[in-house]
C-alpha cells in the first residue's frame, strides 16, 4: 500500500472521529447520553467482529483468556469514556469538548512517565507544558480571574473525566495480546452486556426525528467502524509514533464540521486549540532511531 492512500487513513479516521462531537451534541437532544452510548456498541459489535475476522484473523480463544482486561477496557473506554464525552456535549459544546479532548495523547504520554516509568525528552515535556496551557485558556475562556470566581463548567469537568478514563484505558492496553480491532469488538459485546442493567432501569429511547436517526447511523458506521478499521490499517503501516501526529487533524476537523453546522467560534478556543495541537505534537515527536518502537499514541483510537 503506498504512503498517500495510508496517510489518507488516518486523515479519513481523524474526520470520522470528529464527526462523532458534533453528531454526538446533536443527537443527545433527542435522546439520553446513556441510550446513545448503548445504541452505538449495540449496533456495532456484530460488525465490528467481522471486520476483526476479515482484517486481523485473530484467535478468539486467545482474546477470552483476557477477558478480565477486556472488561475494565470495556467499563473504562467503551462505557465511561463514551458515557462522560456525550454527557458534556449538551453543555460545553463539540468545539470545546474536542479541544480539550485533543490533549488525551500528551496526558497519555504524561501517566505512561510517571507509571511505566517511560522516558520524556525535553522537547516533550516542552510540549505537555503547552498542550496542558492550551487546555487552561479554552477552560478558562483566557480569564483565569473568572476560574477562580466561578470554577469549571459542569461540562469541562465531564470532558476532563473522559480524558483521565480513556488516559487509564490507553495505560492498560498496553497490557493486551489481542490485536485492536478484535480487542475493540470484544469490549463492545462487553460494554452492551454490562450496561443492559442500567438499560433496565432507565430505559432506552430512540431519535424521535429523522436528523436525530441519520445522526446515531452515523455514530455507528463511521466512528464506531471505519474509523477503527482505517485508524488500524494505518497505525499498522507506519508505526504508532507517526499515526499519532494524525490526532491533531481532529480538533481541526471538529471546527470545520461544527461551523458547518452553524456552530460559532471564540477566541480563546482558537488560541487554546492552536496551543494544544502544537503541544501534542511535540509530545509525539520521537527520534527516528526510536520510532520503530515508540508507543506513545498506541490505545489512541477512540473515538
Amino acid at each position: 500500500m503506498d504512503r498517500g492512500r495510508v496517510y489518507l487513513f488516518l486523515a479519513l479516521a481523524n474526520l470520522f472521529w470528529a464527526g462523532n462531537y458534533v453528531f454526538g451534541e446533536m443527537v443527545t437532544r433527542e435522546i439520553t447520553p446513556i441510550s446513545l452510548t448503548f445504541l452505538r456498541w449495540a449496533f456495532a459489535f456484530l460488525p465490528l467482529l467481522g471486520i476483526a475476522w476479515l482484517i486481523e484473523r485473530p484467535n478468539w480463544r486467545e482474546a477470552v483468556r483476557e477477558w478480565t482486561w477486556h472488561l475494565l477496557q470495556s467499563l473504562l473506554g467503551l462505557t465511561g469514556y463514551t458515557l462522560l464525552l456525550y454527557a458534556a456535549l449538551g453543555l460545553t459544546g463539540a468545539v470545546n469538548a474536542a479541544v480539550i479532548s485533543a490533549i488525551n495523547p500528551a496526558t497519555i504520554a504524561l501517566a505512561a512517565a510517571i507509571f511505566l516509568h517511560e522516558r520524556l525528552n525535553r522537547v516533550q515535556v516542552l510540549g505537555l507544558v503547552v498542550a496542558f496551557v492550551g487546555v487552561t485558556v479554552v477552560l478558562t475562556g483566557g480569564d483565569v480571574g473568572q476560574l477562580v470566581e466561578q470554577g469549571f463548567g459542569v461540562g469541562d469537568l465531564l470532558v476532563i473525566g473522559s480524558v483521565l478514563a480513556w488516559t487509564v484505558y490507553s495505560l492498560i492496553s498496553r497490557r493486551l495480546v489481542t490485536p485492536p480491532i478484535t480487542a475493540t469488538a470484544v469490549q463492545a459485546v462487553l460494554a452492551v452486556l454490562t450496561m443492559l442493567p442500567l438499560i433496565a432501569v432507565t430505559g432506552v429511547s430512540l431519535p424521535s426525528s429523522s436528523g436525530g436517526a441519520l445522526g446515531l447511523a452515523y455514530i455507528v458506521i463511521f466512528p464506531s467502524m471505519a474509523g477503527y478499521a482505517l485508524w488500524n490499517i494505518g497505525a499498522s503501516k507506519v508505526g504508532p509514533a507517526r499515526a499519532g501526529i494524525f490526532l491533531n487533524l481532529l480538533p481541526v476537523f471538529t471546527v470545520i464540521i461544527a461551523l458547518g453546522f452553524g456552530a460559532t467560534l471564540e477566541l480563546p478556543a482558537v488560541i487554546g486549540g492552536t496551543l494544544v495541537i502544537a503541544g501534542v505534537y511535540l509530545t509525539l515527536r520521537t527520534r527516528r532511531s526510536e520510532a520503530g518502537s515508540a508507543d506513545a499514541p498506541n490505545g489512541l483510537t477512540v473515538r
